[in-house]
């Protein structure tokens, strides 16, 4: 136990003015005034970190759906259609220890007939055998689907929204029309393949689900007249590091070889998204700002109702930096408690966001994220230190920055004419 003549004078003095005083009116006032700001800085902290928490949960649930159908990594060749020696690439690539998996596919833009209905759609061959090592979607498809994407039967599997938006169900015949065409008597005509639904699919994300096809990569080389495949997608331990793997990747393979990552094919996407959350930041701060700077107009106040004590502290021999720290520390601890309040408070709301949001929901009877509209329609959230530390530290040196002028004038104080009229 530390005994309080151990304790600053000055540490004693800042906590006293701090705590609410029943004997005065005005003392009350101002403590009011305190526990507004302190109150102000809780809820801007706990906003900061609720709403950067669900944005990045937003942003991790599509970057999870989004890479559970498209490749960490995928290799094409700079000058052909074709890949060239896929197998030798394939067969290096596998080598590299960063690599988990990698398969070929086949990948071009065609358009879809159904009746009168025409849909624009990305085709997509692959090797039903090989495309779970690079797509976790591969994998959650049955066993019975993946065996009807054979060589030779153009059987193919539709993204669940494409086959709403075509009226296609299972079993039912599609014609794809292919980019190229081909000379006759008659002039240009387009290639037209008739093609057998043999299954829907459903990622979770709605561009791949409204314009993807998959169908066997053989039927695809058949089909866009290629000798092998356009690419080789791989599958990395780190898809955070894809970046940089991508472009040392580049660097080894050379010219004759163009390296693409999910960064880049998605990068407006992310960029977006990052503006998104650098403005919600911004703005929200400014809630902390004007909670941390209310505490000028309490110290101001503070300082004026102490006069006498700060003239007395002064007569006895306090020096003006003590009567500064007084009034600093008093400030300083209505931030701290704040902050560490909405600290508390926005962390726990983000880490029980999905048990507090459907409780909401129930209690008022509404949806926020109806699955009509929304793919998402849970609200997530990713509390991040990367994000809360520089809220916390912020908050922090808002509160301190504030106590300083309403302190210096405080240190100011000339003890003769504030005794005046005592």
């Amino acid at each position: 136990m530390f005994k309080m003549s151990t304790i600053p004078y000055e540490c004693r003095l800042g906590w006293r003015y701090t705590r609410a005083r029943r004997g005065s009116r005005k003392n009350t006032f101002i403590s009011f005034i305190s526990g507004v700001s302190m109150f102000g800085i809780a809820l801007g902290v706990a906003a900061l970190i609720i709403v950067l928490s669900v944005m990045n949960g937003f942003q991790k649930e599509v970057r999870d759906r989004m890479l559970s159908v498209v490749s960490h990594m995928e290799i094409t060749s700079s000058q052909e259609a074709s890949l060239g020696d896929w197998q030798a690439l394939q067969s290096s690539m596998q080598n590299k220890p960063m690599v988990l998996g990698t398969a070929p596919f086949v990948t071009q833009q065609a358009l879809l007939v159904k009746g009168e209905l025409m849909k624009g759609a990305l085709v997509r061959g692959i090797d039903p055998d090989q495309e779970g090592k690079v797509a976790e979607f591969a994998t959650q498809l049955p066993r019975e689907m993946k065996a009807q994407l054979l060589p030779g039967r153009f059987g193919v599997i539709l993204g669940e929204e494409l086959a709403y938006a075509m009226n296609v169900r299972e079993g039912d015949a599609v014609v794809i029309l292919s980019p190229g065409g081909q000379f006759s008597p008659a002039g240009m005509l387009p290639r037209m393949k008739q093609l057998r639904v043999v299954g829907l699919f459903k990622s979770g994300h709605y561009e791949f689900d409204a314009s993807l096809v998959l169908l066997n990569i053989e039927d695809a080389k058949t089909l866009f007249r290629l000798e092998g495949p356009t690419g080789l997608r791989v599958k990395l331990k780190k898809p955070q590091e894809a970046r940089h793997f991508s472009q040392a990747l580049q660097a080894e393979l050379g010219s004759a070889f163009v390296v693409s990552d999910w960064t880049l094919q998605n990068k407006t996407w992310f960029a977006a998204v990052q503006v998104e959350k650098r403005m919600m930041f911004i703005i929200l701060t400014l809630i902390v700002a004007v909670a941390a700077f209310n505490l000028v107009s309490t110290l101001v106040m503070t300082v004026t109702d102490k006069l006498a004590d700060i003239a007395i502290m002064r007569t006895l021999g306090a020096s003006p930096s003590s009567i500064m720290l007084i009034f600093m520390l008093q400030g300083s601890l209505v931030g701290v408690i704040g902050t560490f309040l909405g600290f508390v408070g926005g962390t726990l709301v983000a880490l029980n966001i999905d048990v507090i949001v459907p409780f909401i929901e129930n209690l008022l009877g509404a949806h926020f994220l109806p699955k009509d509209i929304y793919f998402i329609s849970s609200m997530p959230s990713d509390p991040q230190a990367s994000d809360i530390a520089p809220i916390v530290i912020i908050s922090l040196c808002m509160s301190l920055l504030a106590t300083l002028y309403p302190s210096w004038r405080a240190s100011r104080v000339n003890p003769a004419e504030a005794l005046r009229y005592e």
